[in-house]
């Protein structure tokens, strides 16, 4: 009992000294430094890399802008994981806490665990070949398996695609298999419209011609003027018209858009018809079956 008493006198004495809270004092001024300085640090780390990365595509060597602005996305992840891991082992030693011995117990448990970690590895390897073969980048649209959408994000061990309904797809990269990437090469694609057998063709054909070719002053995003390609196709009374435009990289919808109201609309100012879907209605052979004619 005794015993105890002097051990609790101790421990109050401690807590009640001037060198304690002192020591309390110091060793959260400093925590709170470290905690100030590791933010300033990741944030000035992303800035400079940010622009520098800017620099780089501004230069007129030809650089990618999609890979430089993903290896810029790396780079600005991995500072922040090195910055704040230092940042951990400064404020571990601040507590007075042995780092060497923590660090050689997590190397060997590290090493127990990298056993059954073969998937890591996997998404981690697969990750670094990702960037390093430019196979995809930030902003390009991709499609992985299901998985369709812009990249957002692309890391050592994840991949991160927002889908066009606002969902977004995590990928480890170990399971990445046949990538299509959507962004690498221009565009293309055929705009079908549907007239009828008695439309005059040669004044249609004319009259698409001279739209098209003012079209690459409008619509930037054009490589160069659409094709008329002409009749693809006759089914009945209905004939298919086909028009071909090439534009940059995940363009062509809205230009596609634009060609099928404006040739709609253009064949209505000058009296061309277009096909349309018929509903035909057959009566009873009677006299008395209700219909007018």
């Amino acid at each position: 009992m005794e015993f105890n008493t002097r051990v609790m006198q101790k421990k109050w004495d401690q807590l009640t000294s001037e060198a304690f809270w002192d020591q309390v004092i110091d060793v959260t001024i400093e925590i709170t430094l470290i905690l100030i300085a590791s933010w300033l640090a990741v944030r000035l780390g992303k800035k400079f890399i940010k622009k520098v990365f800017l620099l780089r595509m501004r230069s007129p060597l030809n650089h990618s802008e999609r890979r430089q602005r993903t290896i810029a996305r790396l780079l600005q992840s991995v500072i922040s994981y090195v910055v704040y891991f230092s940042a951990i082992i400064a404020i571990l030693s601040s507590l007075n806490i042995k780092v060497a011995g923590l660090l050689a117990g997590a190397g060997i448990v590290g090493l127990a665990i990298g056993f059954g970690a073969q998937s890591l590895v996997k998404d981690v390897i697969t990750g670094f070949f990702i960037i390093f073969e430019d196979q995809f980048g930030v902003g390009d649209y991709i499609k992985i398996n299901a998985a369709e959408g812009t990249v957002v994000e692309i890391g050592l061990r994840t991949t991160k695609i927002n889908g066009a309904t606002g969902e977004q797809f995590i990928i480890p990269n170990g399971s990445i298999g046949e990538v299509i990437n959507y962004s690498i090469n221009n565009s293309k694609i055929f705009i079908d419209l549907q007239m009828t057998t008695d439309a005059n063709f040669e004044k249609a054909e004319g009259l698409i011609k001279k739209y098209l070719e003012t079209l690459p002053e409008i619509h930037k995003e054009l490589v160069a003027v659409p094709t008329f390609l002409g009749v693809q196709n006759v089914k009945g009374t209905e004939v298919t018209i086909r028009i071909a435009a090439e534009t940059l990289p995940q363009q062509q919808y809205g230009v596609a858009r634009t060609i099928r109201r404006d040739v709609t609309q253009l064949f209505e100012e000058h009296d061309i018809p277009m096909a349309y879907p018929k509903m035909m209605l057959y009566g009873g052979s009677g006299k008395d079956d209700g219909r007018s004619e």
